[in-house]
């Protein structure tokens, strides 16, 4: 225990950040309480804590958003303080003043600085009273769109028209001449007052092919504030971040320090006294200007604990008990780099549709530092567990650290390749296929990469002849050793023990490649050597796999790979980097037969509406007989709380309708029959 500190802290707040500050916590020496909903009765959270408290039902607006209920656990346990975590009630101001009403400390910034922040008008005007660089743009009150248009105008397009009190993406446009100014004047105002109760709305410069780059602050009770690098989070998706990495390939140490500078300015000038981010959006030239400022802890504030050796969580503990900082600026050195994951429940072969279930198997790649790489896996569920509709689909953050960023992201891929995870759908083949991805790789980022880079959505990766080659060779290995086990069984006559046969047929994904085994034997590990056509040498192939295993792991020539492995019928299911091959390896006679039999075309699912994820049926919007055009409603799925629009893809005639109002399907399930 920290001499003179907590002596029992409550978390609000559930999932893994709950996970990540229980850890932190337990090193202290304070004890934690967990509070939990109905449907987390048990999560990995409730089962770290020292205590836990029920606060609900499912829905967070029931449970985890209610102030009430998170003071009465702190009386009930005798918490002194609370952590809100990110997301729920971490960023409101009367949750902080009602817990200072209570003689609740908040582990947190102060009320003002709150509230000073969390509006984006007012938090545009305090930075440019700091001098920090803003994006120009009218922050005044906006009468109409003709008012909005004169604005633009001098300004110059194009321009961003936004909620003050937004986030999201909800109440955005953006506007390239005036027609397009007067029309998304409209509709953010809308927008904001229907989702935020607030229609104000603000003029700024679109900035083109921009970067989103945010600096980490901590500041103390005591008018210290500090800054602890950068944060690169231009990988983004729905205006969501997806993959984010600390520093930046952007930055200098110049424009770093520039940076760092204006946000400890800003810091400064609203007494902030925790830790925090400061948003930029910058453009390829490194001009940068202030986006907002996020008052509490960042979802990706591993990659700057990575970096800088800084426990983010164990320094808001402190400043929050009222420590002074014991890090000063010139303390602060960044080592290395660090690329982190987020690990959603989602489908990415479906545009990235909510996935929900029971995680049937959750084998995470092993944390730990060997040699200069360490692998952090922040997560809040485990095997055997749910991924309830009620909450964020996050199942983990994937964090590897390196001394360069090409190692930090080769370690990246290497680790998702060693992530089991079945039972739902989730979106590793997608990061994987980011991992190799050319433009990712050299760093030339903008927050439209994936919509550039992936404009039809994504479809999974396809094997190049290298990595077909490695495949094969995999197969082969799990096909010995298949054979090999069959050959041990009592009875069974086996004339060449240990021995494997020369000629084989591996076919991948379709294809056929004839291969020879020229020497090896089956043993542990299993080692041989194959040649492929063209090649000059044969390699040599070894593994400790055993049958049954989920993980292949071994040396292929000179290259270590890690694959996943599922049998199917007659073969394997591999998962490597981004892309799933089925593999058979064979003899060359059954090969040469097999070459003869004739295809089954799958069945032809276009006359059907199929149910694209689990999810309940909100509305059946056609009737049986009626004469549809392409892109009518047809239904509404709701998962996740989201509700989900199924429209025709062309004009077609209702046949049949299988499933009504409150009807709860599967993945697939048919929905409506076409003629």
């Amino acid at each position: 225990m920290v001499p003179h500190m907590f002596k029992k802290i409550l978390i609000a707040n559930r999932g893994e950040i709950a996970c990540r500050v229980i850890k932190t916590a337990r090193k202290m020496g304070i004890k934690t309480v967990a509070v939990y909903s109905d449907a987390d009765i048990d999560a990995q959270h409730v089962e770290m804590a020292d205590e836990a408290v029920h606060i609900g039902p499912p829905p967070a607006a029931q449970s985890y958003l209610l102030a009430d209920k998170i003071i009465e656990a702190c009386k009930a346990t005798g918490a002194e303080a609370v952590h809100p975590g990110y997301g729920f009630l971490s960023e409101r101001a009367s949750f902080c003043q009602a817990l200072k009403d209570n003689g609740i400390v908040f582990i947190g910034p102060n009320t003002r600085a709150i509230e000073a922040m969390g509006d984006k008008i007012e938090s545009k005007k305090f930075a440019n009273a700091a001098k920090v660089s803003t994006v120009p743009g009218y922050l005044g009150v906006i009468e109409d769109g003709e008012h909005a248009v004169k604005i633009a105008n001098e300004i110059g397009y194009p321009v961003m028209i936004k909620a003050s009190a937004g986030g999201g993406g909800k109440g955005m446009r953006i506007a390239w001449n005036d027609a397009e100014c007067r029309e998304g004047f409209t509709l953010s105002k809308n927008e904001a007052a229907a989702s935020f109760g607030d229609d104000r709305v603000f003029v700024e410069k679109f900035i083109v092919d921009p970067r989103h780059i945010e600096i980490q602050v901590l500041g103390d009770k005591h008018g210290n504030v500090i800054y602890l690098g950068e944060r690169e989070c231009s990988i983004q998706r729905r205006n969501q971040k997806v993959i984010e990495e600390a520093p930046s390939p952007l930055l200098d140490a110049e424009t770093r320090k520039k940076m760092g500078e204006q946000a400890v300015a800003l810091a400064k000038a609203v007494d902030y006294d925790s830790a925090g981010t400061v948003e930029f959006v910058a453009d390829q030239n490194k001009n940068f200007y202030f986006l907002e400022m996020n008052t509490r802890l960042q979802v990706e504030h591993p990659v700057t604990e990575l970096i800088t050796g800084i426990d983010l969580v164990e320094q808001m503990i402190r400043v929050a008990y009222g420590e002074k900082l014991a890090i000063e600026q010139k303390d602060v050195k960044l080592n290395g780099w660090a690329v982190e994951s987020r690990i959603y429940a989602e489908d990415p072969f479906r545009n990235f549709l909510p996935s929900i279930g029971r995680l049937t198997r959750y084998r995470p790649p092993e944390e730990g530092t060997d040699g200069e790489i360490t692998v952090r896996n922040d997560t809040g569920v485990t095997e055997g567990g749910e991924i309830s509709m009620f909450y964020d689909p996050m199942i983990a953050k994937l964090v590897t650290h390196a001394p360069t960023r090409l190692e930090a992201i080769e370690a990246q891929a290497d680790a998702l390749d060693a992530f089991v995870i079945d039972g739902i759908q989730h979106n590793i083949p997608f990061l994987t296929s980011l991992m190799g991805h050319e433009r990712w790789k050299s760093g030339k980022l903008s927050t439209g990469f994936i919509k550039e880079e992936y404009p039809d959505g994504f479809t999974g990766n396809v094997p190049h002849a290298e990595d077909q080659k490695l495949l094969a060779a995999v197969a082969l290995s799990v096909e010995i050793l298949r054979k090999d086990r069959l050959d041990n069984l009592p009875g069974r006559l086996r004339p060449h023990s240990g021995q494997m046969q020369d000629a084989w047929t591996v076919k991948i994904d379709g294809e056929y490649l004839d291969v020879s085994v020229p020497s090896g034997f089956v043993g542990m590990p299993l080692e041989f050597e194959v040649a492929f056509p063209g090649d000059a040498e044969p390699v040599t192939v070894s593994t400790r796999y055993q049958p049954g295993d989920l993980l292949w792991t071994g040396e292929i020539g000179e290259r270590s790979i890690t694959v996943q492995i599922r049998p199917v019928l007659n073969g394997v299911e591999m998962r490597y980097r981004g892309a799933t091959s089925i593999g058979r390896a064979m003899s060359p006679r059954i090969a040469a037969l097999e070459k003869l039999m004739p295809f089954k075309a799958p069945p032809d699912t276009s006359k059907y509406l199929l149910c694209p994820m689990p999810g309940l049926i909100i509305s059946i919007d056609v009737a049986e007989g009626e004469e549809i055009k392409a892109g009518q409603t047809l239904a509404v799925v709701e998962a996740m709380k989201m509700q989900n629009v199924l429209r025709a893809e062309r004009d077609c005639k209702v046949k049949a309708i299988k499933a009504k109002a409150g009807d709860s399907l599967a993945v697939d399930a048919v929905i409506i029959e076409f003629e």
